[in-house]
């Protein structure tokens, strides 16, 4: 039997993964949202679906048909994909051995499938569980959720608790707090001239800039949990031009609000080092962070024992990286990483362990029916 269910959410994750989905693909990202939202219906369940904006697919919210409108169990997750469209050519569907590969099959078209199909199993065993169990599947959290966050803030308060299929780490450990993230953009602005005729007159926007990164670069401090990096970096117009312009793209990672409020000050008041160029910052902290509570430990205690009645030990870690779940960590417990175990999110050796999905999705399952 496990087999054949196994074999069987195999199938269903293969036909999501099939469907491409990079967050600014809205044709892909809709076209997933039309499948998902299908099947939810098809399961039973009501769908209302939010139109997407500012270049960002759309949203589905779905509610199981039972509970009322009271406070329930809110799920968290997202459809969209960092990889380009394409990108299965590069890399398809396959399978090696316990690991399944395809772009977004493990961050996190798996877990947001055994979402599915713990619902599914639900509705044909006919059970009502305690709590009204509401899901939201968003088009954007790949590039901060900026536009479904007010949805998943509003869906937030009237939870009782919120799950985010987010991938398990390190061997199917679950995520039971977050770094918080900060996403900021410096810009530099000199007086181009021709480097060769007129370089004395010219102050290069990317020298600045080399300045500037080594400086936040150096307000990274391991001991506090405290990251920052440059992810990108873009500036100047031709060789034989002192460059006017330049743009770089800052990753600030934080522990606590106060680190994450600290560092952005920093950052806010870096000044020049060459006087005649000028310096722009805009962003902010895109996701605050996600600290343990009492009751988010009170839950990860609940579905620890939920796991071991269904075999296997479960383990909480800190992620250094952000979630929908950020949003609302700070107002009900949050319990993360329920999705499928593997590896290689992002890149083309993204995979999931075909080994995780049954047990996976029956904690899932056995959370919506049993969390009251």
């Amino acid at each position: 039997m496990t087999k054949k269910l196994e074999a069987e959410l195999l199938d269903g994750i293969r036909a999501w993964v099939e469907i491409e989905s990079l967050t600014s693909h809205v044709d892909g990202v809709n076209a997933m949202m039309d499948v998902v939202e299908a099947g939810y219906r098809s399961a039973g369940a009501e769908v209302s679906r939010i139109a997407g904006t500012n270049g960002c697919g759309d949203h589905l919210s779905i509610s199981a048909p039972w509970g009322g409108e009271g406070p329930g169990i809110l799920v968290l997750c997202h459809l969209d994909t960092v990889h380009p469209t394409g990108t299965l050519k590069k890399l398809p569907f396959r399978i090696d051995g316990d690991r399944a590969y395809g772009p977004g099959i493990y961050d996190m078209k798996g877990g947001a499938y055994l979402a599915y199909a713990a619902f599914c199993a639900l509705m044909q065993e006919n059970k009502t569980p305690p709590l009204p169990l509401r899901l939201l599947y968003v088009s954007d959290e790949e590039t901060g959720s900026e536009t479904s966050r007010k949805h998943i803030e509003a869906a937030g308060e009237n939870a009782k608790y919120v799950l985010v299929t987010e991938p398990a780490r390190d061997g199917g450990k679950i995520v039971v707090a977050r770094k918080g993230v900060g996403r900021y953009v410096i810009s530099t602005e000199g007086r181009p001239s021709h480097s060769g005729a007129n370089h004395h007159l010219g102050r290069s926007a990317i020298k600045e800039m080399a300045h500037q990164i080594i400086a936040i670069e150096a307000m990274t401090d391991y001991d506090k949990g405290i990251t920052t990096s440059i992810g990108t970096i873009e500036g100047g117009t031709t060789l034989n031009t002192i460059a006017q312009h330049c743009k770089a793209g800052i990753d600030v990672r934080a522990m606590d609000l106060s680190d994450a409020e600290d560092v952005e000050r920093r950052i806010r008041s870096l000044k020049p080092v060459d006087k005649d160029v000028k310096i722009t910052i805009t962003g902010g902290i895109n996701r605050p962070p996600f600290t343990k509570t009492n009751a988010s430990t009170v839950l990860f205690g609940k579905a620890q024992t939920l796991a071991a009645e269904l075999g296997f030990e479960l383990e909480g870690i800190l992620s250094g990286g952000g979630s929908d779940g950020n949003f609302i960590a700070g107002k009900v417990p949050v319990l993360d990483g329920l999705g499928v175990d593997g590896n290689g999110a992002h890149t083309l050796e993204e995979h999931l362990l075909i080994s995780s999905l049954v047990p996976r999705m029956m904690l899932q399952k056995r959370l919506f029916e049993t969390l009251d």
